[in-house]
C-alpha cells in the first residue's frame, strides 16, 4: 500500500490533516524515509531514519496518533510540546489527537524540525553509556 493509499483508506474528515501532518514530517526533516508498515499491532506510515524507526503517524478508531521517538529520548523536547499542545493528550513518545484544533500544524512544524536535528543513534549510544556506568 502506498502512503496516498493508506491516507485515502482513513476517515475522511481526517484525511487532509493525515496529509498535512505527512507533507510537515517530509518536508522537515530529510534524514527520514516514509513507508507504510505494522507497528503496534496496525499499519500506519513509519518514517525511518539511518539505523532507526523515528516517527510514526497513525489513525484509529477514535483519535490520530503521531509517534515521535526523539520526544522519547528527550525531555525538553517532550515538556516543551507537552505545554504547546495543551488539547492533546501525551503519552511517554506520541501525541494523541482528534483534529487539527488539538495539533496546530504551525507546532507540529516546529516540533518536527526541533526533532530533526536528534540524532537518533547518538542518543541511543549516550543512552547505553550512560546505563553502563551505572552497572
Amino acid at each position: 500500500m502506498s502512503i496516498l493509499e493508506f491516507i485515502s483508506s482513513q476517515p475522511e474528515d481526517r484525511q487532509e490533516l493525515l496529509s498535512q501532518l505527512h507533507e510537515i514530517i517530509i518536508q522537515n526533516d530529510k534524514t527520514i524515509t516514509p513507508v507504510i508498515a505494522p507497528m503496534m499491532g496496525k499499519e500506519m506510515i513509519i518514517y525511518n531514519a539511518p539505523g532507526s524507526f523515528k516517527y510514526g503517524l497513525s489513525s484509529v478508531k477514535n483519535y490520530m496518533s503521531l509517534h515521535v521517538l526523539p520526544m522519547y529520548g528527550s525531555t525538553i523536547i517532550y515538556e516543551k510540546y507537552k505545554a504547546l499542545l495543551k488539547d492533546a493528550a501525551f503519552q511517554k513518545g506520541c501525541i494523541n489527537f482528534k483534529n487539527k484544533d488539538e495539533m496546530p500544524l504551525k507546532i507540529v512544524k516546529e516540533l518536527i524540525a526541533d526533532c530533526s536535528k536528534i540524532d537518533l543513534r547518538a542518543l541511543r549510544e549516550n543512552y547505553l553509556k550512560s546505563k553502563s556506568k551505572k552497572n
